[in-house]
């Protein structure tokens, strides 16, 4: 496996790079929102219900939900489009061949709040700036 991508990546690094975007807007905007139903569960006994008597949303007690548990559904959505962002992340690293500490780092994005905001913005420049060195003739290809 050599150090470097190869040219011929170069496409599906881009790719790759438009799912690790995608990916880690949204797992970090539901962990935050994630945060918020962890600071009205255990801060203030009530989860997020939605549809239910109290009307379109209400905070109620998690055993007098009648109607859809918010609070569970932002927990499920958050976990499989975490393993999402591991997908992608792994799909950019492995394209790029990039040290696996990157990988490491790039995965807590999505688990520390706000964090995937900003490794996404430095994760996207670095990709570009190596996409940029991808698509560069060299002097020899350019006479050729």
């Amino acid at each position: 496996m050599p150090a470097t991508p190869r040219r011929s990546d170069a496409p599906r690094i881009r790719s790759a790079l438009k799912l690790y975007k995608v990916t880690s807007i949204i797992t970090g905007s539901f962990l935050l929102l994630l945060c918020l139903m962890m600071i009205f569960r255990y801060g203030f006994g009530v989860d997020i219900e939605l549809a239910g008597p109290a009307g379109f949303l209400a905070l109620t007690p998690k055993d007098l939900i009648s109607g859809i548990n918010l609070s569970t559904v932002i927990l499920i959505v958050h976990g499989w489009f975490y393993v999402l962002y591991l997908y992608s992340d792994f799909r950019l690293w492995s394209l790029a061949r990039w040290p696996f500490t990157r990988f490491l780092f790039v995965a807590l994005g999505g688990v520390i709040p706000l964090s995937s905001f900003f490794i996404e913005h430095r994760v996207h420049a670095q990709t570009i700036a190596l996409l940029e060195r991808l698509e560069t003739p060299k002097p020899a290809e350019a006479n050729a």
